[in-house]
């Protein structure tokens, strides 16, 4: 049986809007986020700078119920920053280079610690030390690791991505993320097929914005979801690790992936109804606890 069912690794960093408002985010912090308040307890492995921005992130991390042995202090690189902008409503991100995320070791990690499944992002990996402390937390891993792609420019390279896809069980991306990754075939769930096998995922899933998402499995079934209609976007920032939460939370809770892939669409339906990828407040999950039998 594993200690903590969820290690989530990878970026915490804080997101500037042009209307100067600061909310936490980074792919993973928002996964581990999304999955305390599911009552989950994960143990999030990231780095944040010695700075009030690093401050802010612990404190709330605490004061939302999480764990933070694992969250170490950098004393030489700062706290992640990113600045968002808006073109035509889709999100666009200035990612800074060298931030303490980058910094990840394995020294920092509890080495006797077990999951149920690890989940990374890719941005954290472009740099050596936090690469190789990933590889470490997966060399004597038995559980199912899920990769959850985030293409940021200039910060990845396709054969490092796929190097990291490929060691993985879970994939998650979007639509135009595979396009970049993947051998171009006829039709968007022909390159998934295509995709799936040459990775031997189990599960590949792929977000397609407002058309909702698409997964296939090893027995090549598709199963397709569509957003809740009528929604009022305040933006997308977020969505797809919403998305991410919620499958993994199928995965440990054992939900078919049909419904795991409903219950996902629906809660990033509701997460872009808010500002930000994180919501600091929990009667916002309550009726997705309730609904799920979580407690």
């Amino acid at each position: 049986m594993a200690d903590n069912p969820f290690a989530i690794f990878g970026e915490a960093l804080v997101d500037r809007f042009p209307d100067a408002q600061q909310i936490l985010g980074g792919a993973p912090f928002n996964v581990a986020w999304h999955l305390q308040a599911f009552n989950q307890h994960p143990c999030f492995i990231s780095r944040v700078g010695h700075d009030a921005t690093g401050d802010k992130i612990r404190q709330a991390m605490l004061a939302w119920g999480m764990a933070v042995e694992n969250l170490a202090c950098d004393p030489d690189y700062p706290t992640g920053t990113v600045q968002v902008t808006f073109n035509d409503g889709e999100p666009g991100y200035e990612i800074l280079a060298d931030q303490a995320y980058d910094f990840i070791s394995a020294q920092q990690m509890s080495a006797d610690r077990h999951y149920s499944v690890i989940y990374h992002g890719t941005l954290a990996l472009r740099q050596r030390i936090s690469a190789q402390a990933l590889n470490e937390l997966s060399a004597h891993h038995q559980g199912k690791i899920f990769i959850d792609v985030n293409l940021r420019a200039p910060w990845w390279h396709k054969e490092t991505v796929n190097h990291w896809v490929g060691k993985a069980h879970w994939a998650k991306l979007n639509d135009d993320e595979l396009i970049q990754l993947a051998p171009r075939q006829n039709g968007l769930k022909e390159t998934m097929r295509v995709f799936l096998a040459q990775h031997e995922l189990e599960v590949l899933v792929v977000t397609c914005g407002s058309q909702g998402a698409l997964a296939i499995d090893r027995s090549g079934e598709f199963i397709e979801v569509e957003p809740v209609d009528d929604l009022t976007v305040v933006d997308t920032v977020g969505a797809g690790d919403a998305f991410s939460a919620v499958l993994l939370l199928g995965m440990q809770q054992g939900w078919p992936l049909r419904q795991a892939m409903e219950r996902a669409q629906s809660f990033a339906s509701a997460v872009v109804t808010q500002r930000g990828a994180t919501v600091q407040d929990l009667s916002f999950y309550r009726p997705f606890v309730d609904a799920w039998y979580l407690d």
